[in-house]
């Protein structure tokens, strides 16, 4: 995997697209505890992060849980702020900054959560 810091269940790159770039984070493993996340990815992105710094404008959020099996019974809003308090200061300055956040829970080959964020252009 190119590109990518990694420390502990949480990994990170900036990744190219045709809006300007964005950041893709990656959690392995899930919990139905949603305050979990909030410091585990702070603490990725306080220590070991060394790539772009805060920016401003309006952004969009995609997160996607991914899960084998049955769905855990875990909030999706819950996950959602936990992880935007966790990322804020770190990829934008402010939530407000967010203009467009998607949430969804999938089945998958591995229990893990993606956190792609970019600025929206318009």
């Amino acid at each position: 995997m190119d590109g990518w810091i990694t420390s502990g269940k949480v990994r990170a790159r900036e990744v190219p697209d045709a809006e300007g770039g964005g950041l893709e984070i990656l959690i392995d493993g899930l919990t139905t505890q949603g305050r979990y996340y909030k410091p585990l990815v702070y603490e990725f992105f306080r220590k070991e992060w060394r790539g772009s710094r805060p920016a401003w404008g309006d952004h969009a959020v995609e997160i996607r849980m991914e899960h084998v099996g049955d769905p855990p019974w875990m909030d999706l809003d819950n996950l959602a702020k936990a992880l935007l308090d966790a990322i804020k200061g770190f990829v934008f300055h402010d939530d407000s900054q967010v203009a467009r956040l998607l949430v969804e829970r999938h089945p998958g080959d591995r229990e893990q959560i993606t956190i792609r964020v970019y600025a929206l252009k318009r």
